[in-house]
């Protein structure tokens, strides 16, 4: 019979521990870790010399031939790897021996040991004594380090009278201490030690039923083992009773919970994060989510726990405001309107039959159906919610799962409502859930005033002073966000002010507008407005808001909500950062998110793993701004933005949004990369199929990006538009049709439409004339180039081999297109010749003869027109002008 002993994954030196009494109880068996074990650990194994049984690899081992599998230290299917898909074989027994207290994963074993003690070790130690079972002085100091370990040298609240009898015991079997010290003295390395400063910069501490709780997080661009190790040197340094460390590594957050406080079981709270342990020390790890997610998660757990989560019988509104199913559609639109209300439930004999609301009432009326009922069309798909439940559950229906009116019911009967309104007003205005920093004085650091005053320019810093202290003034809290703060930080360049407002926006921007008598477009649909000014610039200012999506790629709903939903909201951590602008905090950065941390280390990270599903357009600013800062995308981040290409949510998305993006992309100073990566993710797929960046269109990016840069050097006063030049050479090659498929997928209309759609066909034309010239003549080449447009003329000088073709085209931008005749229609009036449709051909045949040099000097031109064009009559003819060609 095959016997294979295992324990969890990440085993400890408790577990190990365990696996070496167990390989004693069990002669003969195979101890075979699931995966990874901790570093200190592993140190020790291979230092053990004999004193720890030989393992054997996973790989090594056919599940198939296992007929006993032992579990040490755990109980839960999840944290046993592939030893899992044994649990359930009727030819498997299972014997379980744990420390950690009963759960609803644990495993149906055929036998169970089972002792709260401070350490698995203990139960096994035990077991050894009783069946007197001898061990040598080696293996009684492992069993002392995973005794000595898992109680924090019996500190730890878990500490039992066994757990000190065990240790008695094998110090009778001659565990030597001094190893056990040096053993679990840990040494912190330079990168434990990097993220311990970055794990003090973010601690906050929450009051949660009036229970001091920290909460640090970091992130790492590898693993890094022993994060225990910061937890407890965390909890020693700041005298921490309960501490939850959270880090990003790779694509897994891993969270650790300790615990001096016997009313708060981390064991517990971090169970249903997939993670496992007992009372005072616990871990999780959360795969496929973001640092921020994580983080909401653990908080709505630990509010769950501690019984400090609001149900929904204090939350609701009571009684139900209700129609019946045979009320007619007028008369529930007097009801929606009467008590400013947006759904409405239908409702027989207490029970709800349906939801109906606004939209679909004025609809209804504007096809003349008011005098329908409303059971013809109310929706029947929606959730309800019992009075009983909780608070993470109202979040999970209204946020996840976009359903904006909850009616409450007990016993089949309708007891309340709940809104996202009532959500929103619990989110924002419990203070507990206001985190307030560990450290003060690095929350002090925060304050970016000074580089305010150094980067802005004086009339922006002037429009930030004034907003704050008219927002002081009106009983607002206002904010600059967004980009602006990312640049400030990065301290780059960047003009567009995006103000927030904790308040209403609109009527802020008017009091704004009044100080600098500028003028305000608002916008009361989204609540945005517009102020500009005397000069022409422009400031943004919203309404602090909580956006949800109907659906994939739909525009936002807005809601009212505080700064940090409302930057919650937003695309990236970078983006997700505020400065507040009220005269007493003025520079008081706000960073929610960790977007300070991701400029550090030039990382682009989303702020939860449906943002690119609510939101595609964020994919291509993810490319954007990695390529403009040089930084690079999360790893999960990456993952978000695969499956959103495999998804293909784009086709969701109209052309005007994409297109809108793709000029950001193709406006900045090198889209080239950009556009590499584009490709990498098959972005340009998502635009038309035929898009591709061949070998020959790369080359022609590549000439492109030249001629715009020598352009440049010319400063004139004409600009072409890039984006335009930069899609007719991704177009290069495709068919007519096909690049009108493309303007459709994009969105394009009028004058940009014809500059994609016509530029072939005329640069194509144009270039077969000019090489078809036997005489260059300046005004021939005049004639044939003047009529493209400038974008039209750069694309073709890039896509010319033709050396003398190039030639010509920079003849003509750099000499030729800006040329003018000096006699005006005055000058000819005044040589006697009747002003009419004439005078154009004459002075096009003046503008001629000047390219071509025969005339300089207006003498010169006013003798040529004298010569070519005057009659005796003091009149021109039809005949005369025909006379001349260039």
């Amino acid at each position: 019979m095959t016997t294979v002993i295992t324990t969890h994954i990440n085993a400890d030196f408790d577990a190990a521990a365990s696996c070496l009494a167990a390989s004693k109880l069990y002669p003969g068996a195979r101890i075979v870790f699931p995966g990874s074990q901790e570093r200190g650990l592993r140190e020790v194994l291979l230092k053990s010399g004999g004193c720890f049984p030989d393992t054997t690899a996973l790989k090594d081992i056919d599940l198939n031939k296992i007929e006993l599998l032992v579990v040490v230290d755990t109980r839960q299917r999840a944290r046993i790897g592939v030893f899992s898909n044994l649990l359930d074989r009727s030819d498997v027994t299972i014997h379980t021996y744990d420390h950690h207290p009963h759960s609803r994963d644990d495993i149906a074993a055929d036998k169970t040991y089972f002792k709260p003690v401070g350490a698995n070790t203990t139960l096994m130690a035990t077991l050894l004594r009783r069946h007197r079972i001898r061990i040598t002085p080696c293996e009684a100091t492992f069993l002392a380090l995973g005794i000595y370990e898992d109680t924090g040298s019996f500190t730890f609240q878990s500490t039992t009278q066994d757990d000190l009898k065990a240790a008695s015991w094998l110090l009778e079997m001659g565990a030597d201490l001094n190893v056990v010290r040096e053993t679990l003295a840990h040494k912190l390395t330079p990168e434990h030690i990097a993220l311990m400063d970055e794990l003090l910069t973010t601690a906050v501490n929450y009051t949660i039923a009036g229970i001091p709780i920290t909460i640090a997080k970091a992130t790492a661009p590898r693993y890094i083992e022993d994060l225990s190790v910061l937890a407890h040197e965390l909890m020693d340094m700041k005298g921490l009773n309960v501490l939850f460390l959270m880090a990003l590594m790779e694509d897994h957050a891993l969270i650790v919970g300790r615990s001096r406080d016997p009313k708060v079981n981390v064991g517990e709270i971090l169970k249903p994060l997939r993670g496992g342990g007992h009372p005072m020390a616990a871990s999780a790890s959360v795969k496929g989510a973001t640092l921020t997610e994580t983080e909401e998660r653990l908080i709505s757990e630990i509010y769950r726990q501690l019984g400090a989560e609001p149900l929904v019988r204090d939350i609701m509104s009571c009684p139900a405001l209700s129609v019946t199913p045979e009320t007619p559609i007028y008369d529930i639109h007097d009801t929606l309107t009467r008590y400013g209300i947006s759904v409405v439930p239908v409702v027989q004999e207490d029970k709800v039959l349906g939801l109906i609301s606004r939209r679909t009432v004025e609809k209804a009326i504007y096809h003349g159906l008011a005098a329908q009922p409303a059971k013809e069309y109310m929706t029947t798909d929606f959730e309800t919610i019992g009075p009983n439940e909780t608070l993470g559950r109202v979040k999970e229906l209204i946020v996840e799962k976009r359903q904006r009116f909850l009616p409450v019911v007990q016993d089949k009967k309708i007891t309340g409502v709940i809104t996202r309104t009532d959500l929103l007003q619990i989110l924002s205005g419990d203070p507990s859930r206001r985190p307030e920093p560990l450290i003060e004085e690095r929350w002090q650091d925060r304050n970016v005033s000074s580089l305010l005053h150094g980067e802005c320019s004086k009339n922006i810093l002037d429009i930030l002073m004034a907003a704050g202290e008219t927002a002081e003034r009106e009983g607002f809290q206002v904010y600059v966000a967004g980009g602006f703060v990312r640049d400030l930080l990065l301290r780059l360049p960047n003009t567009d002010v995006d103000l927030v407002v904790e308040g209403n926006g609109i009527a802020f921007a008017k009091r704004l507008a009044e100080r600098f008598s500028a003028r305000v477009r608002a916008h009361e649909k989204f609540q945005t407005a517009v102020i500009i000014f005397p000069d022409g610039f422009k400031v943004d200012v919203a309404t602090a808001r909580w956006e949800y999506y109907e659906y994939p790629a739909a525009l936002p709903t807005v809601e009212l909500s505080s700064i940090k939903l409302d930057l919650y909201r937003r695309d990236f951590t970078i983006n997700a950062m505020a400065i507040k602008l009220n005269p007493k905090e003025f520079g008081m950065l706000i960073d929610f998110f960790g977007g300070q941390r991701d400029l550090k280390e030039k990382t682009i990270r989303v702020l939860h793993s449906l943002s690119l599903v609510e939101d595609p357009t964020r994919v291509f600013r993810a490319i954007r701004f990695e390529q403009r800062y040089g930084f690079k995308i999360g790893r999960h981040t990456l993952k978000l933005i695969e499956n959103a290409v495999r998804l293909n949510i784009f086709k969701e998305l109209s052309g005007k949004r994409i297109s809108n993006e793709l000029k950001l992309i193709l406006n900045e100073a090198d889209p080239r990369p950009a556009l590499q990566r584009a490709q990498e993710f098959g972005l340009l797929g998502v635009i038309h199929p035929g898009l591709r960046l061949t070998g020959p269109i790369l080359g022609l990016l590549v000439r492109l990006y030249e001629v715009l840069a020598w352009y440049d050097l010319l400063f004139k006063p004409e600009k072409p538009r890039k984006w335009i030049v930069y899609m007719l050479s991704l177009c290069e090659g495709l068919k007519l049709e096909e690049v009108a498929q493309v303007a459709d997928r994009l969105g394009l209309a009028g004058r940009e439409r014809a500059l994609l759609t016509n530029g072939f066909a005329a640069v194509r034309n144009a270039a077969w004339r000019l090489a078809e010239i036997s005489e260059p003549r300046p005004s021939l080449i005049y004639s044939i180039l003047k009529p493209l447009d400038l974008e039209h003329l750069i694309y073709m000088m890039a896509r010319a081999k033709d050396d003398a073709i190039k030639e010509y085209i920079s003849h003509f931008i750099t000499s030729l297109m800006d040329k003018t005749p000096i006699l005006k229609g005055d000058d000819l009036k005044a040589m006697g010749l009747v002003p009419g449709p004439a005078f154009k051909e004459i002075l096009n045949r003046l503008l001629m003869a000047r390219l071509d040099g025969k005339v300089e000097t207006k003498e010169d031109e006013m003798e040529f027109v004298a010569k070519e064009f005057a009659c005796p009559m003091g009149k021109t003819t039809k005949g005369e002008i025909d006379g001349y060609a260039p």
